[in-house]
């Protein structure tokens, strides 16, 4: 007889991996948002406290800036994990785990984010959406391998702050030069 298998916040699925991210929000209302990258549970509590010798903080935003990315997460995360038939999840107050893919791709915009102004996150969520996921990992793997750390904020950090907030893409659709030429009347 199989084991029940148990989801746990955004795709966590314990049985499967280790490997995963920890969403840590706090209860007051001006601290900051924490994210964790775990390869390994201390036991079968997820919340239990964080093991700073197995546990490498990624991320630290402020959570006015987190919630201003929260929905847009919870939606795209969502959106995926009922297509491939997984319970849904959301962030609550306290320790949200996310699955590794999920959470490379969390991580990417938190980075693009963590110190722009707030007024240019729309902007970052357009342009974070605009990407597959593969091209989100990838930049993940970039960005991690060589400013990875909570607090290393320079280089591929920049550059991805860069992308993702001052390259704006239009809401509509960009008009090709086929889609201009058929509008015009023009065949040749």
């Amino acid at each position: 007889m199989s084991e029940k298998r148990i989801v746990l916040g955004f795709g966590f699925i314990p049985q499967e991996s280790h490997h995963h991210f920890l969403v840590c929000i706090p209860h007051t209302k001006d601290g900051t948002v924490v994210i964790y990258e775990r390869f390994a549970r201390q036991d079968d509590d997820i919340s239990k406290k964080i093991n700073t010798y197995e546990d490498v903080a990624k991320a630290e935003i402020s959570k006015h800036k987190w919630k201003l990315l929260e929905e847009a997460l919870k939606n795209e995360f969502n959106n995926r994990l009922k297509k491939l038939k997984i319970t849904v999840g959301k962030f609550v107050q306290g320790k949200t785990p996310v699955e590794r893919l999920l959470g490379k791709e969390m991580l990417l915009l938190v980075w693009a984010v963590e110190d722009c102004d707030p007024s240019v996150i729309p902007i970052a969520i357009r342009n974070w959406l605009g990407l597959a996921p593969e091209e989100r990992w990838w930049l993940f793997t970039m960005t991690n391998a060589a400013t990875g750390g909570l607090h290393d904020k320079r280089g591929w950090r920049k550059a991805i702050r860069y992308a993702l907030t001052e390259n704006p893409i239009e809401e509509k659709r960009q008009l090709s030069i086929f889609d201009i030429m058929i509008k015009k009347g023009i065949e040749d």
